[in-house]
């Protein structure tokens, strides 16, 4: 009996191995779409908070609409936890991944 948890524990500790975090690859911060914010406030949203232009900021505003999502900055991941942090202060639905 003693055999047969060896390999459940096995698969368990290969499985987080593959969770690990690489230091090596950036963070992004994704900005997923929403039914309750315009369109206008999330491109005000944008310029805001990351001062892009106006035509980045409704370029990724479209791409939230349209694909459902958008990437909006990338870099550390303690910068990207602050980004979407600010970002849900201002209403929108935010979250952080490592970039593939």
């Amino acid at each position: 009996m003693a055999g047969t948890s060896t390999p459940q524990r096995e698969a368990v500790e290969r499985a987080e191995a593959e969770t690990v975090p690489d230091p090596d690859r950036p963070w992004i911060t994704v900005v997923w779409n929403d039914p309750i914010n315009l369109m206008s406030y999330v491109t005000h949203v944008f310029m805001t908070v990351f001062g892009y232009s106006k035509s980045k900021a409704e370029k990724l505003m479209l791409d939230v609409h349209h694909r459902g999502r958008a990437v909006v900055s990338k870099g550390t991941r303690e910068r990207m936890e602050l980004d979407v942090h600010t970002l849900h202060g201002y209403g929108l639905w935010a979250t952080l991944e490592q970039q593939k």
